[in-house]
């Protein structure tokens, strides 16, 4: 991995708060950030049956989510304070189902202009196989 500048420690600690107190989706699927520093991030969601659709592996949602979430952290740490930042559009490719363990998306943002950034997200099993692979176009917008 290639070195990413950490965060301010008091912004990571707060950004973690948040994720835990004030994001319902996250703490309805049970995501959570395992790892985060400027352009780079590591969200895990464990493999529950809820996440599983009916032929009992892992629905396209729960893949895409934290797939999503991480490309949207790797960002987050790019970005300044009169700044909010937005999915426009996300392409994934699913290689593998997934029926148990966990579910562990890395991102990286690869260009972060003015108005857009893009990034690069894997999502992995427990075991490090790879089960998706994405590209993600996300907004920046002054507040």
């Amino acid at each position: 991995m290639p070195e990413y500048e950490e965060l301010d420690p008091r912004f990571k600690a707060s950004l973690l708060n948040w994720m835990k107190t004030d994001n319902p989706f996250w703490s309805l699927l049970g995501m959570e950030i395992i790892g985060i520093k400027k352009g780079w991030a590591k969200i895990r969601l464990p493999f529950t049956k809820k996440l599983t659709n009916g032929i009992g592996v892992a629905h396209g949602g729960a893949i895409f989510s934290p797939a999503d979430s991480a490309v949207g952290m790797a960002l987050i740490g790019l970005t300044e304070r009169d700044e909010s930042i937005s999915t426009l559009e996300m392409k994934i490719n699913y290689l593998k189902p997934l029926s148990g363990g966990e579910i562990i998306a890395e991102a990286k943002i690869v260009h972060r202009g003015t108005m857009t950034a893009i990034g690069d997200v894997e999502v992995r099993d427990g075991d490090g196989n790879l089960i998706a692979k994405g590209l993600a176009t996300y907004a920046i917008v002054k507040k």
